[in-house]
């Protein structure tokens, strides 16, 4: 296993604020990778005509929710599951699924080998390259798949490192996978974001192959990381019917079960999220890629990983020195396989990037 050091995650505002002394209201969290417009318009005004909705318990089985989730993911109902965050659903898939050694594409998010960990299992690393701009070198990845590996974990677009795998090469993966009896779990929490998600996202995936399931939530693209509501993707019914019968019932409260149901039909919030992003990703990355302080990796997503070149400056000084003017980015030297001359960041208001992009470059 891999040691993870201590860091601020992008919710630890109390932190920062103890720390540091600036008080939380104050602080621009570019190492959230939440939606800057925050909430949709459509959820903020439902939500306060449907409050009386606590009074009941919500539907157990979710139809209603899961049917706008399935039309907004252009897929069937009866593959979509909902629970408390993705995170809920992460660590039942693993807990059914008991992976003795799984393999997970790194640097990422550490929570799956901590999960993995619980239920008593090993975890091995893909490295993704530096070299190669962290981009999966796909056909060299099938080489390393071997019949004692139980579970393969893919974040796609993948956190930190921003880069994503295209349908095309997915498949040959899923291929490789069913041909030595490993289950793929691929978090697209970030998928949304993209400039080409349905060349991206494995959601069409799920109808011809029965080893994959994909999870996401509501905490970025839609800006609601407190409703904690997650979904997953997964056409394999004898494993959905364990992971409903697994499942506690009622994890989604009925504020959440309204605000799915409006979130996903907000078209106009939907379209201004992704234009806003897709401008901006374009713009920033133009601007560290010209720069001579740092080398900058084309994202997929909402946030852009950035490699310091400047000798003799951290990733934890350049934390520091962001925080102290209240703009709070990602140490990345606590991810595997990056030093402390790596940091990330999201993509916020233009005004705010431009703050941002002036501090990172004086």
């Amino acid at each position: 296993m891999i040691k993870h050091k201590d860091h601020f995650h992008g919710s630890d505002l109390e932190k920062i604020e103890q720390i540091y002394g600036i008080k939380k209201e104050d602080i621009i969290s570019f190492s959230a990778n939440v939606n800057p417009l925050g909430i949709s318009p459509k959820l903020k005004n439902g939500i306060a005509s449907n409050i009386d909705c606590i009074t009941t318990y919500p539907d157990r089985d979710y139809v209603e929710l899961r049917k706008a989730i399935a039309n907004y993911c252009e897929t069937e109902v009866e593959n979509i599951i909902v629970g408390n965050g993705s995170t809920e659903l992460i660590s039942l898939f693993i807990q059914i699924q008991k992976p003795q050694k799984a393999m997970i594409l790194g640097p990422t998010y550490s929570e799956y080998e901590r999960e993995i960990a619980l239920q008593g299992g090993k975890t091995i690393y893909y490295p993704l390259r530096e070299e190669n701009d962290f981009v999966l070198d796909v056909n060299h990845f099938i080489s390393k798949l071997s019949e004692d590996i139980d579970m393969l974990v893919i974040c796609n677009p993948n956190n930190p490192t921003g880069t994503a795998i295209n349908n095309h090469d997915m498949r040959k993966v899923l291929d490789a996978c069913k041909e030595c009896d490993i289950f793929v779990m691929v978090d697209e929490t970030y998928v949304e974001f993209a400039e080409n998600i349905k060349d991206i996202s494995s959601v069409t995936l799920t109808r011809t192959y029965g080893n994959i399931a994909i999870l996401r939530g509501t905490s970025k693209f839609f800006a609601a990381p407190g409703l904690r509501l997650g979904y997953a993707i997964c056409s394999n019914s004898d494993l959905m019917s364990i992971m409903n019968q697994r499942k506690d019932p009622w994890t989604i409260n009925s504020i959440a079960v309204v605000a799915g149901t409006l979130m996903f039909s907000d078209k106009e919030y939907i379209e201004e999220t992704r234009q806003l992003i897709s401008s901006e990703r374009k713009r920033l990355y133009d601007i560290f890629d010209n720069s001579t302080r740092f080398k900058a990796y084309y994202p997929q997503g909402n946030f852009m990983l950035l490699r310091i070149l400047e000798e003799g400056i951290t990733s934890g000084e350049l934390f520091d020195k962001c925080i102290k003017k209240g703009l709070m980015i990602r140490d990345c030297s606590t991810f595997p396989y990056l030093g402390e001359n790596y940091i990330r960041f999201c993509f916020m208001n233009p005004s705010d990037n431009d703050r941002l992009a002036e501090l990172l470059l004086s």
